[in-house]
């Protein structure tokens, strides 16, 4: 659905794991900072509502949304994170640069999530306008920020979850 329909930050609270035992890592761009340090917010603020200890999350700013999957992946390799969220915005210019940026960057971080195990999230805006940004970033239609600590806790519990309940042998055959 599209978000010109609705806040799209709405969610069912029950649904969300209990964040207490996960440490996660959030990676933020400075790029465009009046957008992402309001994701950041949105998804800090999430994170402690559903119970993230503050000392479990640790934060990394990069300079633009470029740097998102290598900062995550550094981060993979040197902490113990249960998940890391990645942070950006990338608005639309008078080139076909943001193409490239979202391009390399939603790349970067499915193919890290596929490699590494653990869930690396997409919380990159990609708007046509400054606008479209703001309205996503604690506007009308809710905080990206919010939506990207809730696919955190939820793939971090299916993460905890599948490895202590792995299915023994094959299924299907």
């Amino acid at each position: 659905m599209a978000s010109s329909i609705k806040n799209l930050s709405t969610y069912d609270e029950k649904n969300i794991p209990e964040g207490k035992a996960f440490n996660i890592g959030i990676i933020v761009s400075d790029w465009n900072s009046d957008i992402t340090h309001a994701l950041y917010d949105g998804c800090f603020d999430t994170l402690i509502k559903h119970g993230v200890e503050e000392k479990n999350i640790r934060t990394v700013q990069v300079p633009g949304t470029f740097e998102l999957p290598t900062a995550a992946r550094l981060m993979l390799s040197r902490s113990n994170v249960d998940a890391v969220i990645c942070i950006g915005c990338v608005i639309k210019g008078e080139t076909k640069h943001d193409e490239y940026i979202n391009h390399a960057v939603a790349t970067g971080i499915t193919n890290l999530s596929l490699t590494s195990g653990k869930p690396v999230i997409f919380g990159v805006l990609t708007p046509n306008n400054h606008q479209q940004a703001v309205d996503r970033a604690g506007g009308k239609h809710g905080n990206k920020g919010v939506e990207a600590a809730v696919t955190a806790l939820r793939m971090a519990d299916l993460h905890k979850n599948y490895k202590e309940n792995e299915p023994k042998g094959r299924i299907g055959f």
